[in-house]
């Protein structure tokens, strides 16, 4: 769980401009394919539904969905402090906003207020997931045809992330589609957090941003002081509502019945994020990055090797590190657009060569001293991951080094995380772990193929 205050100035609009978002894929649902379906939109408190996923509720009410929203506290936590307002009353004012904002976006929608408490949504997993389970039945549809619509499961709130996370499970208990929205995540993240580097946009009509302008407007015990007076301050500061006025709403998707996103899909994601961008996930100049990037060079346990690989080199920041220590050095990854400044970065180095290649589907040849995979194995398949660790285990050398480096948090969109990445890695090889790092954010593992004995 991060820490933040609502109060603090954050990341600005300004930063996420930059970073590739507006080039993110957009959702592969048409207008059609919409009317088939049947939403059900999940909110912690009101408002949440409007920030997130306002344009959409629009698009999906003039498309003629079915929308059930279901709302589970009043939020009237908001204002603990307030010397005007009780809970009591907060909850009328801010259940009434909500009525106004989801009536002016979706008038077709269905409404639910389910009576439960601001601030302990992880008491009520059990009857959340009931509710939206009795809403799904309702809508008659098959289970492909329902789409959950929830807070982004790492938002950061302790209601949004125990939100998500119940729609996440539902989800994939039933096969149904799942559509994370963020809300504080643009507060207290930054570009250089990889998790949004997998998401979707849903690009918003003129019509669509007026109807959510409109809506947010509705909240206004939230975006206003309910007086003048201290504790009565507005809770949504003008630079974080900024977040909120973008032509585009992002989400992060998971198909239904097990439709995750698989290698194939990498190249085209990673491509359009690289070509927003220079550097998405500033690898040049984040200081995590760095940090991580000196003590992945840092455990290798020989001083140099005769033959390299990297897989997943992206801009390859890492690579030339890599190839200061190999006499030989292949760098590979999906994306075309990523190859072309890895190509520059390693142009220092004449036996260092770049290869656009898909793995595991296909493979460098050639046979390896030391292989590298970072922040890699979770954009693959679990099937897929096996054949890369066979792929690798054909190519290294007796007593040759497998690097690999992975982010620890939930990647939406995707089926693994790191942390299953190092399992899954164990459990086939089981070859030595020759050292192993580990911290809230990445694991660092290194494994060593059998062979003759180090000296």
């Amino acid at each position: 769980m991060v820490s933040f205050s609502h109060a603090d100035t954050g990341t600005a609009e300004s930063e996420w401009e930059g970073s590739g978002l507006a080039v993110l894929p957009e959702l592969p649902l048409d207008l059609g394919e919409l009317a088939g379906m049947a939403f059900v939109v999940l909110a912690a408190h009101p408002d949440d539904e409007t920030l997130g996923a306002g344009g959409f509720l629009a698009r999906l009410n003039a498309a003629g969905a079915a929308i059930d929203v279901l709302l589970c506290t009043a939020g009237e936590a908001s204002h603990p402090d307030s010397p005007s307002t009780t809970p009591d009353q907060l909850a009328a004012v801010r259940l009434a906003e909500f009525r106004a904002a989801v009536s002016g976006l979706a008038p077709g929608a269905a409404r639910e207020f389910l009576h439960f408490r601001d601030g302990h949504l992880d008491a009520d997993r059990d009857r959340i997931a009931a509710a939206v389970r009795e809403s799904i039945a309702a809508s008659g549809r098959p289970a492909d045809r329902v789409v959950i619509v929830a807070p982004y499961r790492s938002d950061g709130h302790t209601d949004h992330d125990v939100l998500g996370s119940v729609a996440a499970e539902v989800a994939a208990q039933g096969g149904h589609g799942l559509l994370e929205y963020p809300v504080w995540y643009w507060l207290w993240a930054s570009p250089a957090d990889g998790a949004w580097a997998s998401w979707v946009r849903v690009p918003l009509t003129a019509d669509e941003q007026r109807a959510k302008a409109a809506a947010l407007l509705a909240h206004t015990s939230q975006i206003q002081p309910l007086s003048d007076q201290p504790g009565d301050e507005a809770l949504l500061a003008a630079s974080f509502v900024d977040h909120f006025s973008r032509p585009w709403e992002t989400f992060a998707w998971h198909r239904p019945a097990g439709g995750a996103n698989t290698a194939g899909d990498a190249e085209r994601i990673f491509d359009e994020v690289h070509a927003g961008a220079t550097d998405p996930w500033s690898y040049a100049t984040s200081w995590y990055e760095r940090r991580k990037r000196a003590l992945t060079v840092a455990v290798l346990p020989d001083a140099g090797y005769g033959s390299g690989l990297e897989i997943g080199c992206s801009i390859g920041t890492l690579s030339v590190e890599l190839a200061a220590r190999c006499r030989e050095f292949v760098a590979v990854d999906a994306s075309s657009a990523a190859l072309v400044q890895a190509g520059e970065r390693l142009g220092s180095h004449p036996s260092a060569r770049t290869l656009h290649l898909t793995v595991p589907q296909y493979w460098p040849d050639g046979r390896f001293d030391l292989v590298v995979v970072s922040e890699t194995g979770y954009y693959l398949t679990a099937e897929e991951l096996a054949e890369l660790f066979a792929r690798v285990k054909g190519s290294l050398n007796p007593g040759g080094t497998l690097l690999l480096c992975h982010w620890r948090h939930p990647v939406t969109g995707w089926e693994l995380d790191g942390d299953t990445v190092h399992a899954l890695a164990r459990q086939q090889l089981r070859w030595p772990t020759a050292g192993l790092y580990r911290e809230k954010d990445f694991v660092l593992e290194v494994f060593v193929s059998p062979g003759p004995e180090r000296p």
